[in-house]
């Protein structure tokens, strides 16, 4: 390799963008092992530890095509008595089949408007009620999505306008090969020669025409057909460009020409691995670290970790149950191999949608309206498909697979960047977003290491004891003015979810309900409510007096920033003067709760009048610099990304550090069933239970040494949950919850309450020591301990209705 490609190679390495002239030097270039090494540094880059795949069905429409492509077998004419397109119950067949085994897309593949061609073809779609191979192909599209759930991924050949937007609506994204730009092999006895539908210059304006539709596009190129290396490049150069216009090239194959039995290039030589491995790499420097490059398995079989190491990051779409009907002869992969094979490079394979992550977290723009609410139900936080039931809330057993990595020792080989991250973390280092968001998208064995590391950080910080507080919940109202989209609790004339009837308390059964949880063996009664229309701050008060005046011992824990911040604008004070009226009155600490994520980006769009973050930072800071200490939250897991959860962790520190006055960090998974941003599909099903364990564990690390208190929720969490989270960095389990109604209003299966002997066999259940603490994580007194274990039923509740807030 000469010096001057040398340099040049550094500096792509270095962030370069090859130009068309020096992406051009390359094709004479023979140093194969050295292009590879760059490309695998771009893909690293990009794509981190990561090879992803699509578990899919194939559904061939039809075998029917106007073109005759002399490499191909999929294409036939038709033949007499043979059926010549798939039936509606035969798609809806296989569809059904696929969904059976977990797969998620359907990819139809037909030939490109056999009907200009085929008598054959006219009457058979006649007979199916159609006009053309393109109206069937949305009729079938539609079917497979609406059965079964199955993601189309269509590859119907050329487009007009007015197919695109006939079939977007259908299909989160498309396809169609460029094959390659060389206008020589439509030559006569070239590869192309008939094919009036693979002329570059037509094939490239059905990839513009699909970029200004704003679909998400496969597209790539078939090596070995007759083109040089130098043409392979200016096809790769085409392809760039429409991407740089329209941004929607979502992937790029590289497909290596197989000759086939029965075509007239069958005795045509077949690329070798060289100049599959050339060319990958080479299309990775091209298109750099972020473009998703793939190559099919199937077609270079007992090959694959050259494939990794030449810069690809997907092997396509793999289907467990139908065959490559256009490389019959060359079978899928069994995925247990693929996944083992995937391994052995270093590399961990993850399962996409057809629509690749990027594209599906930019639903306003990507899909069609008609799709974006299956989608956005259907992937986690970095745009990856959900592939187990759990959600928060939910009596669902979390998925054996993070269970056993959680259970799985250090692992030996972590990315040097996580691990240098991990290293500063443990040091208590204040990391930045880039950083904590890197920790957020830890998978297999990066999993394992970062939650290996915050227990490990939690023992050294705690020890082996966790705590639990004995409290009982009072939400003294649920009519709320405010309209956060979350929220499934609140009811009344303004809010969109009237599940229940709207209620208020009165000042005797707050007080009825101190008295019984005194009675019970609580210490602490956590009080939250609706913004209720009439309430004032003189109502906070007034409702924490009537506590303390019934059981002067009970510590008061209540009032969440929003309602501080409502109450000092209605009573026309400060923040300060009345946080110290409060303070006064018997306010022991305030919950960290109406903090939701503190990114304005995210609160824009899921609480919109509510507390902006500098003023939930503001009433917290001017707690703290009363003596008054606070807990903090985050509820995650509906429209919001790991950077968003860096900078919520972040500001907590920042403040911590300034002001010591947090007790605790408490991560609240969204509960999806009943909050209405997801009843409108807008929203996720919660994180996974991946991402849960790892807001915990992550939290751990991020916080430290600042924050010492990690609590996990059991009504988010579940039983097991929580079982998991205590080896992932957690040391306290929250309270018994007497009486717990927020969450269960939102469609969560556990609640009410979790008594002392529970919580304390659960925690002895995991190796550590319970202990009942005091809301500010004091010791409590013997006598309060003896009480908890010896509680009565709770009595039935008793509610005043807000009947002027019901709907009839």
């Amino acid at each position: 390799m000469n010096r001057e490609v040398v340099s040049y190679l550094e500096k792509v390495e270095a962030g370069h963008r090859p130009t068309r002239e020096e992406a051009l030097l390359l094709a004479d270039e023979i140093d194969i092992p050295r292009l590879m090494a760059t490309a695998a540094f771009l893909r690293d880059q990009g794509h981190r530890n990561i090879i992803t795949f699509s578990k899919k069905v194939f559904i061939p429409l039809t075998h029917l095509c106007r073109d005759v492509c002399h490499y191909c077998t999929f294409a036939q004419p038709p033949k007499k008595g043979e059926q010549v397109f798939m039936t509606p119950e035969q798609v809806l067949d296989i569809a059904r089949q696929g969904a059976a085994m977990g797969c998620k897309e359907a990819l139809f593949t037909l030939g490109d408007k056999p009907e200009l061609r085929y008598k054959a073809a006219r009457e058979a779609l006649a007979a199916l009620g159609h006009e053309t191979t393109l109206s069937y192909l949305a009729a079938m599209a539609k079917l497979v999505h609406e059965e079964t759930g199955l993601f189309p991924h269509l590859n119907p050949g050329l487009m007009s306008d007015e197919d695109l937007a006939i079939l977007r609506p259908l299909a989160p994204s498309m396809g169609i090969m460029l094959e390659s730009t060389a206008i020589s092999l439509l030559e006569k006895g070239k590869a192309h020669h008939g094919s009036p539908d693979k002329d570059p210059a037509v094939r490239l304006e059905g990839l513009r025409r699909a970029g200004r539709a704003q679909v998400p596009f496969t597209s790539g190129i078939l090596i070995g057909i007759g083109e040089t290396r130098a043409e392979r490049i200016e096809s790769l150069l085409a392809l760039r460009d429409i991407h740089d216009e329209f941004g929607n090239l979502q992937e790029v194959i590289i497909q290596n020409f197989r000759a086939k039995p029965g075509t007239r290039m069958s005795d045509a030589p077949e690329p070798d691995l060289d100049e599959l491995l050339w060319t990958l790499a080479i299309t990775r420097i091209v298109f750099g670290p972020e473009m998703n490059i793939q190559v099919p398995p199937n077609l270079s079989p007992g090959q694959l970790q050259p494939l990794v190491a030449a810069g690809i990051n997907d092997w396509g779409g793999v289907s467990p149950l139908t065959p490559d009907f256009v490389n019959p002869e060359a079978p899928w992969p069994h995925l247990d191999k693929l996944a083992t094979e995937t391994a052995a490079t270093g590399k961990l394979l993850i399962e996409r949608l057809t629509i690749y992550p990027e594209y599906a977290l930019q639903p306003e723009r990507w899909l069609d309206p008609a799709m974006r609410t299956s989608v956005i139900q259907a992937i986690d936080s970095e745009g990856y498909p959900r592939t187990e039931e759990w959600s928060p809330g939910e009596d669902t057993p979390p998925p054996e697979a993070d269970l056993k990595l959680l259970a799985a020792h250090m692992p030996a080989r972590v990315d040097p960047w996580l691990k240098s991250i991990l290293d500063r973390a443990v040091k208590g280092e204040r990391l930045d977003e880039t950083e904590v968001s890197r920790l957020f998208l830890a998978r297999g064995d990066e999993f394992t290491a970062v939650c290996r590391t915050a227990d490990q950080l939690r023992q050294k910080m705690n020890g082996d004891t966790v705590t639990y507080v004995v409290n009982r919940n009072i939400n003294y109202t649920n009519v709320c003015y405010f309209k956060c989209q979350f929220c499934a609790f609140s009811k009344g004339k303004l809010t969109e979810n009237l599940r229940g009837k709207p209620y208020v308390l009165g000042m005797d059964e707050i007080q009825r309900r101190t008295q019984e949880a005194w009675s019970r063996g609580a210490t602490e009664v956590c009080m939250q409510g609706g913004i209720h229309p009439s309430y004032t701050g003189q109502t906070y008060i007034d409702i924490t007096r009537a506590v303390k005046e019934a059981v002067p011992g009970m510590h008061v824990h209540a009032f969440s920033p929003l309602e501080v911040w409502q109450g000092a604008e209605t009573l026309g004070i400060s923040l300060k003067e009345f946080l110290s009226r409060l303070k006064d009155a018997g306010l022991g600490t305030l919950p960290g709760t109406a903090g939701e994520v503190l990114d304005d980006e995210v609160r824009r769009v899921l609480c919109p009048d509510k507390i902006n973050t500098a003023q939930w930072f503001e009433v917290m800071e001017t707690a703290h610099s009363l003596g008054i200490r606070t807990t903090s939250t985050i509820m995650y897991g509906h429209i919001d990304g790991p950077i968003n959860w860096a900078r919520h962790l972040l500001g907590l520190r920042d403040l911590q550090a300034r002001t010591g006055g947090f007790t605790e960090f408490v991560p609240l998974p969204f509960v999806h069933m009943e909050a209405p941003i997801y009843l409108k599909g807008r929203a996720r099903k919660g994180p996974t239970f991946r991402e849960a364990v790892l807001m915990h564990a992550v939290a751990r690390l991020t916080l430290h040494p600042h924050i010492t208190n990690i609590q996990t929720s059991w009504v988010k969490m579940g039983p097991e949950g929580v079982k998991a989270c205590l080896n992932a960095g957690v040391n306290d389990m929250g309270g018994t919850l007497m009486n717990e109604t927020i969450t269960r209003a939102a469609g969560a299966s556990h609640g009410q309450e979790m008594e002392p002997y529970r919580m304390e066999d659960i925690i002895r259940g995991n190796a550590r020591l319970p202990r009942q603490r005091s809301t500010p994580y004091g010791d409590v007194p013997d006598e309060r301990v003896r009480v908890s274990f010896q509680a009565a039923p709770l009595e039935d509740l008793r509610f005043t209705a807000a009947k002027e807030y019901e709907r009839s």
